[in-house]
């Protein structure tokens, strides 16, 4: 039976970097992929402008078709200021979006990740995906995203994956779909490279024995 997913990201490409390869996979076995961005990704850079709004969200759009996501829902909250704005403010907005598609499943960020708006992001969803009995949400997981989740304090809530997904099949998809997103991503040694994005994928792969991987921490599951 196909299940609806839905991934909860603070920016566009962040959902590549954390979860590509599932979400590629999930489509391949018959899943409905949604996603949704809460942050603009753009406007806290110096001399921001509408065009590099537009382009960044061309590429996003570009980068859900490979990875086979139905819809992608933006919520426009200013970029790296999330935590200026109510948190009720995003939790209502997600809670629309979460109505409209009964995801089953979820993916988000780490809650230690260095970057604000991918902790606000986890704490919005946690709280939208609250478990009351009506809720539809079964499977909650935490994503690592390079270049914010390794660059915390390691005394900051830690990511400690024991969610593997093997994403063999889906690597080179992962990497077309990052291809899209080309200006944000850097050269290596940059950990937000192409390069360290395979290097990762084939280092969690390895630790459990597959060609490559995407780790995940489990926030909840229900069975």
């Amino acid at each position: 039976m196909s299940k609806s997913v839905l991934v909860v990201a603070a920016h566009t490409d962040d959902e590549a970097l954390g979860c590509g390869g599932t979400i590629a996979k999930h489509v391949a076995q018959g899943d409905t992929v949604y996603a949704v961005f809460l942050a603009d990704g753009v406007t806290s850079r110096t001399d921001a402008s509408e065009l590099e709004l537009s382009e960044r969200n061309s590429a996003a759009q570009k980068a859900h078709k490979i990875l086979g996501i139905k819809k992608s829902f933006m919520l426009g909250f200013p970029d790296n200021r999330m935590d200026t704005v109510p948190l009720l403010d995003i939790v209502q907005k997600l809670e629309q979006v979460i109505d409209d598609v009964q995801p089953q499943i979820v993916y988000t960020h780490h809650n230690g990740d260095l970057n604000i708006d991918h902790r606000i992001t986890h704490q919005v969803t946690l709280t939208a995906c609250r478990p009351v009995p009506s809720s539809p949400v079964r499977e909650i997981y935490a994503f690592e995203v390079l270049s914010s989740t390794e660059w915390n304090a390691p005394s900051v809530d830690p990511f400690l994956p024991n969610v593997f997904v093997d994403i063999s099949d889906q690597l080179e998809t992962k990497i077309k779909a990052l291809a899209e997103y080309e200006l944000e991503m850097r050269d290596p040694p940059h950990s937000r490279s192409m390069v360290n994005t395979t290097r990762l994928a084939e280092l969690r792969g390895s630790s459990v024995g597959v060609g490559a991987a995407e780790a995940m921490m489990a926030v909840r599951v229900i069975r």
